[in-house]
């Protein structure tokens, strides 16, 4: 394993961690979600289905999160999600080990992140695999519901952080300003490559995967994961996700 860091467009350090294969099947880029870091349990899991296929693995912490990137929480976008990771991709492209077409891999937000690049750049992306996925930055803000109101009264959003006990997140009320911007809809009729899609059963956003699974043009398929939440933390929900990626990527 070797960790590099480099800087974002806007001078912000990314620290990145790379697992290369020896003879590599391919490259898997995967990203967490909103207050994540890559070193979560179902980041891992992720991580590991393609080391057992063989795959050099990368993956980062995204800036204004809870890992070891530069940043403020209160400050994240989905934008910023997004500029991260064709920052992330801009440099890997020039290191020895970069493989193109890869797999991308998301979790929330970090899925609504890789399927804006897959629209942008259908030709890099050889699969996508977008876990408890978001879709729009209209039907975000729907899920967010009552919480809105307050939201934007206060000037931010308050609430402890399950994956960081003890620590409290402060998001700011520029997130939802940003996702008028944010809408995966309008391209995705490029997004031909196969795509895998998890979500929970219980989770809020479950209607999101469905309504994207019907909307996606080619070969796909999709797994709800009963009674499992938006992020994955149960030892069972963990070993069937494991089990479903397996298979997944044999097919790729």
């Amino acid at each position: 394993m070797e960790k590099f860091t480099i800087k974002n467009r806007h001078g912000l350090k990314i620290v990145t961690q790379l697992e290369k294969a020896d003879q590599p099947a391919g490259l898997a880029i995967i990203l967490h979600g909103l207050g994540g870091f890559k070193d979560q349990d179902h980041i891992e899991v992720f991580a590991q289905s393609f080391k057992d296929a063989n795959y050099t693995v990368l993956r980062y912490d995204a800036t204004h999160s809870f890992g070891e990137s530069e940043g403020e929480y209160k400050e994240a976008t989905t934008s910023g999600y997004y500029d991260d990771l064709e920052d992330v991709i801009d440099w890997a492209k020039d290191q020895d080990w970069y493989i193109e077409p890869f797999v991308l891999v998301g979790h929330s937000l970090g899925g609504i992140s890789i399927l804006l690049y897959a629209e942008k750049y259908p030709d890099k992306v050889k699969a996508l695999a977008p876990i408890s996925t978001v879709v729009s930055g209209e039907l975000m803000k729907q899920a967010y519901g009552d919480q809105l109101e307050t939201w934007q009264e206060k000037g931010f959003i308050e609430r402890p952080s399950v994956s960081k006990p003890g620590e409290i997140k402060i998001l700011n009320w520029s997130f939802v300003e940003d996702l008028k911007n944010i809408d995966t809809f309008s391209e995705v009729d490029k997004l031909t490559m196969p795509v895998l899609l998890i979500v929970g059963n219980v989770d809020k956003y479950k209607p999101h995967s469905k309504i994207l699974y019907d909307k996606l043009p080619g070969q796909k398929e999709i797994h709800i994961i009963k009674n499992a939440p938006h992020t994955f933390r149960e030892k069972e929900h963990l070993y069937e996700i494991k089990q479903i990626f397996d298979k997944w990527i044999k097919k790729l």
